[in-house]
């Protein structure tokens, strides 16, 4: 199985601060929930230690939606929260 990145994930996992290696392994490892539009969410915390946007957190909730390509994941967005 291959994780795909839309473009428009691209652009908020930057925005947002996620990156590639972290996406790839919530979809991969983390836990899995039915979303809207027939869509796959997945949700994984991250123990980080460490600031964004001037604030300091301990743990990086990474969540990315996405949809099934044959034996495809194509993530179309990802959302952050910080802990």
């Amino acid at each position: 199985m291959r994780v795909l990145f839309h473009p428009h994930a691209l652009e908020r996992m930057v925005e947002r601060g996620a990156s590639e290696d972290e996406v790839m392994l919530t979809v991969q490892e983390g836990e899995q929930f039915p979303a809207k539009f027939g869509r796959t969410g997945f949700r994984r915390n991250f123990p980080v230690e460490g600031l964004w946007r001037g604030r300091n957190f301990a743990v990086k909730q990474v969540e990315a939606y996405a949809v099934e390509e044959q034996e495809d994941w194509l993530v179309i967005t990802v959302i952050v929260r910080y802990y």
